[in-house]
């Protein structure tokens, strides 16, 4: 088995390619190893000296890590990534609960939230894959959409400029009841 690795836009935040589906569906994001008990491969890394936080992409796996340098890590993260797949065992255990949908908006918002989310799912979650993380809409009120942003995206130092200047211009110009992009 060979795993690929993949900097990404957050120096804390490293791509691994197992070459092999991760999730079929969705997405996880694992903020503290008490999080992880619904999957053993997570468990598996944060076991690892180091890992504050695990993302599950569809066929990527994202690590972040505190000060510790990442030549000390990579090898025993790539070890628990083959380690994993290796034992057959599934990534998210059977009846583990799924990551929360719930998302807020006016009635009378229907249209705008549909072309938020379409813009969202076909420009935005592409791009932002690419780069190791994810951003799911969670709400719209008052002209300001809100996101959750996830994986590599969240804490990247250049998350603000991303949200502020790239999806809130992208929605701004096909919405225009757009009037402000904020994470949550």
């Amino acid at each position: 088995m060979f795993i690929q690795t993949e900097a990404t836009p957050n120096p804390a935040t490293l791509k691994f390619l197992p070459g092999r589906i991760v999730l079929p569906e969705g997405t996880r994001d694992f903020r503290d190893s008490g999080d992880a008990a619904v999957s053993p491969l997570a468990e598996k890394l944060f076991a690892v000296p180091g890992v504050v936080g695990i993302f599950f992409g569809h066929d990527f796996i994202t690590v972040t890590k505190n000060d510790t340098d990442w030549q000390h890590m990579k090898p025993a993260i790539l070890g628990a990534i083959m380690e994993h797949f290796m034992s057959g065992e599934p990534v998210i255990r059977d009846g583990g609960p799924g990551e929360s949908s719930e998302e807020f908006f006016d009635e009378g918002d229907e249209e705008t939230v549909d072309m938020i989310k379409d813009l969202i799912e076909t420009r935005v979650r592409p791009a932002v894959a690419q780069d190791g993380g994810d951003i799911t809409f969670k709400g719209f009120k008052e002209g300001v959409v809100y996101l959750s942003m996830r994986g590599a995206c969240a804490g990247c130092p250049s998350s603000t400029a991303t949200l502020q200047h790239g999806i809130q211009n992208l929605l701004r110009h096909f919405v225009p009841e757009v009037e402000e992009v904020r994470p949550i």
